[in-house]
């Protein structure tokens, strides 16, 4: 089970940066893009993947409530989308898993946080008063080796390619707890092995030669910002603990 504690006291990733890679050698979990980590004079183009999503909205979000520091761009799977985050020139549709569809996305930008991921559907007909637990699926061409090992390859690629044209400078991977535990729960759902294929972009992130930051969140929540304890560790080391965490 994932830890319900570890989440951010802010629901916008760009609040928590105190932790920041400075050598893309160097690991933390606990970094994010900021003002601070990115400081100078002009705004720094910053494009958020997945921006139509619940934790991408958030960030989109934030980095357009702080023009004199970022020029936010966001990327999203559809018009529906686009439209959906009420997007105009600076949100592009792509598709993460066709690599020539994002590049036009990446050209130009400083930064990406990439908060793209699979997601798991619960099979219909499942009824908890009867007891027993649901089921899950992913949909065709949307399971986790295809969304979150190819997909996040592809951004990578994107951003090492920009990077060697003097463009991206880092790169922000929203991940999730649980990557050392091939055996962890999550990993059965809809035989996805979702935290298998995380873990796999992680390490091609972390070997890739761009300056970069990995969170992995656990638990995050649709919750007001600011109440609740921070916890912050690395390679799962807080897991063992999630009895005496949650208590």
């Amino acid at each position: 089970m994932m830890l319900t504690r570890v989440t951010f006291p802010s629901p916008s990733l760009l609040e928590i940066s105190t932790f920041r890679t400075t050598n893309h050698r160097r690991r933390f979990r606990g970094g994010a893009l900021s003002a601070s980590a990115m400081a100078d004079s002009s705004p720094r183009t910053v494009l958020v993947t997945g921006a139509g999503g619940r934790t991408g909205q958030i960030v989109y979000k934030k980095l357009k409530e702080r023009p004199g520091e970022f020029v936010a761009r966001g990327l999203v799977r559809t018009e529906e989308s686009k439209a959906k985050i009420g997007g105009g020139d600076d949100v592009f549709v792509g598709d993460i898993r066709d690599a020539e569809s994002i590049v036009p996305a990446v050209e130009g930008v400083d930064a990406v946080v990439i908060l793209t991921s699979a997601v798991p559907k619960m099979k219909p007909g499942f009824d908890p008063s009867a007891g027993g637990r649901p089921e899950f699926y992913f949909e065709e061409g949307a399971f986790p080796e295809q969304v979150d090992w190819i997909g996040q390859k592809n951004q990578i690629d994107a951003g090492e390619d920009s990077a060697k044209a003097v463009g991206v400078k880092q790169i922000v991977l929203v991940g999730s707890m649980g990557g050392t535990n091939v055996n962890h729960p999550l990993n059965s759902l809809g035989n996805g092995n979702i935290l298998v294929w995380k873990r796999k972009a992680e390490q091609y992130l972390a070997d890739s030669g761009i300056p970069y930051t990995i969170i992995r969140a656990g638990g995050l929540q649709d919750k007001d910002g600011g109440v609740r304890e921070l916890l912050i560790g690395k390679d799962d080391e807080l897991l063992p603990n999630r009895n005496k965490n949650n208590s």
